[in-house]
């Protein structure tokens, strides 16, 4: 029942981050996005796929259970995205601000 619940854990945040990166990506600014909950969720997922690399009960049944594992990689790689984004973005709101000072 725990692994259940956790795959709909993953799988919900999975389908969040899609949409997020979207708005992002259409936003162009960072206004509205906290640089710091993106870090803290991307550092989340790195404990979270080391806490199954490290996990011996785990990884003794991984040929049955990559799925899990793999959904921790599409999330980590969706929050990856929109930190890039992030990045992205903030320079266009620096272009923007110095335009905007011309």
């Amino acid at each position: 029942m725990a692994e259940i619940l956790e795959i709909i854990m993953v799988v919900s945040f999975g389908a969040s981050w899609p949409m997020n990166v979207a708005k992002s990506y259409k936003a162009r600014t960072t206004k509205g996005k906290s640089l710091a909950f993106l870090l803290l969720i991307f550092f989340g997922y790195i404990a979270g796929i080391a806490s199954k690399l490290v996990n011996e009960a785990y990884m003794a049944q991984f040929a049955s259970k990559w799925y899990v594992l793999v959904f921790y990689c599409l999330n980590f790689i969706m929050v990856g995205i929109d930190l890039c984004l992030y990045i992205r973005n903030k320079k266009l709101d620096k272009e923007a601000a110095k335009q905007g000072n011309d």
